[in-house]
């Protein structure tokens, strides 16, 4: 089944405004406004004291329409983008419109706040008007980014599962060639590889966004294995140290195989004897490291290419599910290749 692409309310269209982040977001934003209003409305000696108390109250309205907005993100989060933001727009200026009455209240005695009557009025329709349009140019600003945040989410889907994809031809080639061998000698063997075949391409072509456990993935990487060995036989000797790794870790999947599919092809395949594939696993400060070694190449041996194919492939494919947080190093060392991957240990929620 391909990856179909991501929904409008898989994405929240608001922030999360019990995240730290996005108070201090309220706040920063909150002081530029009071800036620009307070560089606005009053001559150069009179700036501070007024840009004190227009910060005083931006940061009131603001903080407080962030804690209600914390309050209520559940139910926000259900409702389409539009409603939503009719929702919010209209908590903002009416939640403004009541600060300010109880600002003229509480500060209608001091030299820089106005007074009941036409004043007050005055001040608090400005008030309305100013935080009617900040909300609505942010909440603008909000719509924007949930697109360009699906868009993204749409491409890395359809490029994680034109990655995903890719099993090189030559490798099913070879598995029915071995299948049609064996149908003859050893019939119940051959279904075995049917079946191990018909799982690897179950994989390939699943869902791109589904993540796989680990203890998943090193099962189809065995199953690999063992029909590369049937082609092989004693020239392909494994070697799994595997043990300390937890199993329930997700990964993408097909993240190891094409590594172990580059150790065949490029260190078993060119060698008459043949050597030794060997996986180890081991856990670093909550980092998961996946270390796979074969032999290098005979002197002589032709170029197969496909090798940096395959890594970039599981490099981009990392990086379209970790970020920064994974990565792929291989290459030459200790008369070996070795490529190691690294990433954090995450499992799925219950």
């Amino acid at each position: 089944m391909g990856a179909s692409a991501p929904r409008s309310q898989d994405t929240p269209f608001l922030p999360d405004f019990c995240d730290i982040r996005a108070v201090f977001a309220v706040v920063l934003t909150g002081e530029l406004l009071a800036l620009v209003l307070a560089l606005m409305s009053v001559p150069a000696l009179e700036f501070w004291p007024v840009l004190g108390s227009t910060s005083l109250f931006v940061q009131w309205v603001g903080l407080s329409a962030a804690a209600l907005l914390c309050a209520g993100g559940r139910h926000l989060a259900r409702l389409p983008p539009a409603a939503a933001s009719f929702a919010v727009l209209g908590l903002v200026v009416g939640l403004t419109a009541v600060l300010s009455l109880v600002a003229v209240w509480l500060f209608d005695e001091g030299p820089q706040a106005p007074r009941l009557g036409g004043e007050a009025w005055a001040f608090l329709a400005r008030n309305v008007a100013v935080g009617g349009l900040v909300g609505a140019v942010t909440l603008r600003y909000l719509f924007v980014q949930h697109q360009w945040r699906l868009n993204l989410a749409r491409e890395a889907s359809a490029r994680v599962q034109a990655l995903q994809s890719r099993i090189r031809p030559h490798f099913l080639f070879n598995s029915m060639n071995t299948i049609a061998s064996l149908t003859r000698t050893d019939p119940a063997l051959a279904e075995r590889v049917v079946e191990d075949l018909a799982e690897l391409f179950r994989v390939s072509l699943g869902d791109a966004r589904a993540p796989a456990t680990l203890e998943r993935e090193l099962e189809v990487s065995r199953r690999y294995l063992e029909i590369e060995a049937l082609r092989l036989g004693d020239r392909l000797q494994t070697r799994w140290e595997v043990a300390s790794l937890p199993g329930g870790a997700l990964l993408p999947a097909l993240t190891v195989q094409p590594l172990l599919e580059n150790a065949v092809s490029h260190g078993i395949e060119p060698s008459p004897t043949g050597g030794l594939v060997s996986i180890t696993g081991r856990v670093v400060e909550g980092v998961l490291e996946v270390r796979v070694e074969n032999p290098l190449p005979p002197p002589g041996a032709p170029d197969r290419g496909g090798n940096r194919v395959a890594q970039d492939n599981v490099r981009q494919r990392l990086e379209a599910f970790f970020g920064g947080a994974a990565g792929l190093e291989a290459g030459p060392g200790g008369g070996r290749y070795v490529a190691t991957l690294r990433f954090p240990w995450r499992e799925r929620t219950p």
